[in-house]
Formats: structure tokens, C-alpha cells, sequence
């Protein structure tokens, strides 16, 4: 399936350095976006912005930015402005997890993820809400399957997804006479190098499973963006999951999840 070309446009991308966020600097690069690519790991944003300018001939411009600190968001904001750059896409997808009981994680690493997961996304979409209703642009937040439940052993994690797909929602139906659009991708577990920063190999939700592709989840989620879904959950499976605890009473969604996700020996 060959991808329009949409020339002339650009795209932000968090947590561009590696995973799903990698995946999709692929698609939007690959479809004619200029790329504005934001993470810690300037090294592998470079490597990647040295291969999709020569690939796809696009522009793109790395900027150094740690969305854990408390004006972290801001920052970068200022700095893409201060480039002269508008924006005709948003992808919040920065965010980590982290996996063990609530009682034994220590408090600082958990602040830090509620600051990327969750406060990140409401800044970056204030901030650069302008440029967006200018261009009558597009906003991909990365939410999570985790988003439709409680999660026992990833109490935080499954919390901030929660407010991703709840503010994705909202301000999509705020915002659906201007020309803009927001979707809220909700992946199940992929392989990503998710699980390996959250420390939770020995889940029972991954371990010896084969999980689906970054390239696979972040190809779907950027076609489910460009046609103005508002959630999107790629995979069947991941879609009846998050479907039945819809009707399923909230104590027993958290036991099957604890189940679930329990650790393994």
C-alpha cells in the first residue's frame, strides 16, 4: 500500500529515539512530513535522522530534550519556535512503565513517569495547539491498552495511560469543528524495548509471548491518525480485551489483570 505524499508539512515527534516512536518517524517521513524528532538519546536520533533525510529527502531536525523534568516540555516548545518551525502534527509519545508492587517502588521514578506520561502531553498540545488550529493539523497521543483498567504491578504506568485516553478523548470532541483531529493509539504489549526499561521480562503479560512489531503498531496507528480515529487499538485480540471491560465489574477486571500480569519465577 503506497502512502499519499503530504508535502510541505511537519511533525513533532517524543520518544523518538528508538521503538514505536522510531517506527513512526518511518511513516511520517515515508508519507512527505519534515521531522521535528525529541528525545534524550541524541546519538540515535541523529543515526535516524541521517537515514530518513536520505531516504525520504525530508528535513529533519533533532533537538536534545528531557520530558521528565518540570519544564522540560516548555523548553522544547521554545525551541522549535525559536527555528522558526509550525507544526501540522503532535505525536506525544514519550512515556515508560515501570513493574513491581506499588508498596516496594521508590516515589522519584514514579513522579518522573507521571511527569512524561501524563503532564508532557497536556503542555506539548497546549503549547503548540496554535500552530495545530493553523494548520488544521493532527495529534497522535500513545496511549495503551493499559488505558481501559486498573493494572496491579504497574499501578502508576496504567494510571497515566488512563488520562492519556481520557484527555485524548475529550479535547478530540472539543476540537471536532476545526479541522483538527486527535487519536489516542492504545497498543497492547509490543516489542519495543518497552519491557526491557520496565523491567518486566518476567511478566506473565510478556514473557514467551511473541509480541507484535513497533513497525507493525506504528503503521497502524498513523493510518488510524490520518483518518481522524479518535481511539485506536490495533490487533483483535487487544480490541476484545479492552471491549469487554466494558462490562465486566471493575473487582473482577483487576484480579484478571493481576493475573495477568502477575511476576513469574
Amino acid at each position: 500500500m503506497t502512502t499519499p505524499q503530504t508535502p510541505h508539512k511537519t511533525a513533532l515527534i517524543t520518544g523518538a529515539s528508538s521503538g514505536i516512536g522510531k517506527a513512526l518517524a518511518h511513516e511520517f517521513a515515508r508519507a512527505g512530513y519534515h521531522l521535528v524528532l525529541a528525545a534524550r538519546g541524541v546519538a540515535k536520533m541523529q543515526a535516524l535522522a541521517d537515514e530518513l533525510q536520505r531516504q525520504f529527502k525530508v528535513v529533519v531536525t533533532v533537538i536534545c530534550a528531557d520530558l521528565e523534568t518540570d519544564d522540560g516540555a516548555a523548553r522544547l516548545h521554545a525551541e522549535v519556535k525559536a527555528r522558526g518551525i509550525v507544526l501540522s502534527a503532535l505525536v506525544n509519545n514519550a512515556g515508560y512503565g515501570a513493574f513491581g508492587e506499588f508498596k516496594d517502588s521508590a516515589l522519584a521514578p514514579e513522579l518522573a513517569m507521571m511527569q512524561l506520561n501524563m503532564n508532557t502531553v497536556v503542555v506539548l498540545t497546549k503549547l503548540f495547539m496554535p500552530d495545530l488550529l493553523a494548520t488544521r493539523g493532527k495529534i497522535l497521543n500513545t496511549a495503551s491498552t493499559a488505558a481501559f483498567q486498573p493494572g496491579p504491578y504497574m499501578a502508576v504506568y496504567y494510571a497515566t495511560k488512563s488520562f492519556v485516553l481520557s484527555f485524548s478523548e475529550a479535547i478530540a470532541s472539543e476540537l471536532e469543528d476545526t479541522g483538527v483531529t486527535v487519536t489516542a493509539l492504545c497498543p497492547g504489549p509490543t516489542a519495543s524495548g518497552f519491557q526491557d526499561k520496565a523491567d518486566m521480562g518476567h511478566s506473565a503479560l510478556v514473557k514467551g509471548k511473541k509480541l507484535p512489531t513497533s513497525e507493525e503498531v506504528a503503521a497502524l496507528g498513523y493510518r488510524a491518525m490520518q483518518r481522524g480515529q479518535r481511539v485506536y487499538i490495533p490487533g483483535f485480540t487487544n480490541w476484545a480485551l479492552a471491549q469487554s471491560m466494558r462490562f465486566t465489574p471493575r473487582n473482577l477486571a483487576t484480579k484478571m489483570v493481576k493475573i495477568l500480569t502477575k511476576p513469574l519465577a
